[in-house]
């Protein structure tokens, strides 16, 4: 018996000798995207841009490719998983969106970057640096646009997709804007910016997008509302020449619409036009 356990500690004590002189696994890192930095001239800032490429990038190198440009779009905001939800609703099996390229716009005061000036009280305490929109808008479209078509292989189709603040930001652009981008997704905007100046403006478009998704959580009277109010505003007025979808995800609330919302933005919208 006693020879039995000697040996049985022996063979233990060789496998652990062995493990101790196996060769460490080698590990190389793994990127699902790329990222740059550069001076904004309209910001007087240093910007940092996320992007994700599809799989085929590499391999075709002739293919050009629609944009999805995020707001919130750091790399610990909404980068990574919208990434991903655009490689997998582009998926051939899946095949809601073809393959694209995501912009992630990465944040530096977001407070100041997606809200127009205000003089209400509350909005002047709980956001004191607001009011950046109008330079923020003409640095999506007069700097990093043309940097990003310089730079990848890019097509014709452009999606904006903002959510809560950056809903506003994408709303004001649909409004004074709309030839900007071909798809607009709004999730959860936050209309009642500036005592809902947006909405209480006037909505005359003379270019139409390709389509509009507002969508929306259980996140209240307010947001809910003001959501509803934004649909019925410009259904009316686009509905002849753009696709307008709503959705309302009555089992989510504000921090959790977002993914849904777009996957079902993904499904509605027509990104395969005939």
């Amino acid at each position: 018996m006693k020879n039995k356990v000697l040996s049985l500690f022996t063979i233990i004590c060789l496998a652990f000798s062995l493990l101790s002189h196996a060769e460490p696994i080698k590990t190389k890192p793994f990127s699902i995207g790329e990222t740059f930095t550069f001076k904004s001239t309209t910001l007087e800032q240093q910007r940092t841009i996320n992007v994700y490429l599809p799989n085929s990038y590499e391999q075709s190198s002739d293919k050009h490719y629609p944009v999805i440009y995020l707001l919130d779009g750091s790399k610990d905001e909404d980068f990574i998983h919208i990434a991903g939800l655009v490689q997998f609703a582009s998926f051939p099996w899946i095949n809601h969106i073809p393959e694209a390229i995501v912009v992630g716009i990465a944040n530096i005061d977001r407070k100041h970057d997606f809200t127009s000036p205000s003089n209400n009280a509350l909005d002047l305490k709980d956001l004191p640096t607001h009011g950046g929109s109008k330079k923020f808008i003409s640095f999506i479209n007069d700097e990093l646009r043309p940097l990003i078509n310089k730079t990848y292989r890019t097509n014709s189709t452009s999606t904006l997709i903002g959510q809560s603040l950056g809903g506003l930001l994408a709303t004001e652009i649909l409004f004074n804007h709309p030839a900007m981008f071909n798809h607009y997704v709004i999730i959860s905007p936050s209309l009642w910016w500036a005592d809902n100046e947006l909405l209480n403006g006037p909505f005359e478009p003379t270019t139409f997008p390709q389509s509009v998704y507002i969508g929306v959580g259980k996140e209240g009277e307010l947001m809910e509302g003001l959501a509803k109010q934004l649909h019925k505003k410009v259904t009316p007025i686009l509905s002849s020449k753009s696709q307008v979808q709503f959705g309302y995800f009555e089992n989510l609330d504000h921090t959790e619409t977002l993914h849904l919302a777009i996957y079902d933005a993904f499904k509605k919208m027509n990104y395969h036009p005939e």
